[in-house]
């Protein structure tokens, strides 16, 4: 296994768009005819940092275009409100969904930009009632205000936390209803599908994403895949990929190119069975 030396570099991911969509994705653009494969997935599937990420290493696998349409930290929002994407789909052989997580989604309580999932736009009046001493206006991600919510109170991040998962699984069978190739969804993790995981509603990704969750959307897609990357294969792989030094501590949120390795080989073991 080759290393990359670390430093003063960085990748050059080529960003393009696609048709009418104002979403960048990694590069190069790509032609949408003939026999291909769309990716959907988030941070992980476009491969920040990561020279070759999953979708490239299953189209050497395959002998097939692989077309990456990973977004940088995605819910399923950014690919429900995509036309472009969802046309990309259905003219596909076949979809993989990287799974994302429950918090990037707007819901009851509050609403995310809609290509820009992680961004926080606005509580509702419910959550607002919910949560008096709260000022929502100090917040642009939602991750940091949802463990603030959570921090504050367990109790009242009970409903929070129900709302979401309902929303979730609402999504996702909408979304899987409106891709008319088949779908097979990716579990990419460094926790396994029953594990709820040790650092409980805000631990490892996708967040707030549990066993039950997936089992509600498994019956309308193709195949689930599991890949559960280990904290050796994460240290491995964390020391391929490619970032300037002052990005360390993004990179290290990555589960590192190992991961890539697993999820190429077990989605391609996966289609040819």
């Amino acid at each position: 296994m080759a290393y990359q030396s670390l430093g003063d570099t960085s990748l050059e991911y080529y960003p393009c768009r696609y048709g009418a969509s104002k979403i960048l994705f990694r590069g190069p653009q790509r032609t949408l005819e003939g026999d291909y494969i769309a990716v959907l997935g988030g941070s992980e599937t476009y491969g920040k940092f990561v020279q070759y990420p999953y979708p490239d290493l299953m189209e050497g696998l395959l002998g097939k275009p692989v077309i990456n349409f990973g977004c940088m930290n995605a819910g399923v929002d950014v690919f429900s409100h995509e036309q472009t994407l969802l046309d990309a789909c259905n003219h596909a052989s076949l979809t993989v969904f990287q799974i994302p997580g429950a918090l990037n989604l707007s819901n009851r309580f509050y609403a995310v930009h809609p290509r820009r999932n992680d961004r926080f736009l606005r509580a509702s009046n419910l959550l607002k009632t919910i949560y008096r001493e709260v000022d929502f206006t100090e917040f642009n991600f939602t991750r940091h205000m949802l463990k603030t919510l959570q921090d504050l109170s367990e109790e009242k991040f009970a409903m929070v936390e129900m709302e979401l998962k309902e929303a979730w699984v609402g999504r996702m069978k909408s979304l899987v209803a409106r891709v008319e190739s088949p779908m097979v969804l990716l579990w990419l993790s460094e926790r396994s599908i029953a594990d709820p995981g040790p650092d409980g509603i805000l631990g490892a990704d996708p967040v707030l994403v549990d066993e039950d969750m997936v089992n509600e959307v498994r019956p309308f897609v193709q195949d689930v895949v599991e890949v559960v990357v280990s904290p050796d294969d994460i240290q491995m792989g964390r020391q391929e990929l490619v970032y300037p030094e002052m990005d360390k501590a993004a990179a290290n949120a990555m589960l590192g190119a190992v991961a890539h390795d697993l999820a190429a080989d077990a989605l391609v073991n996966s289609l040819r069975s």
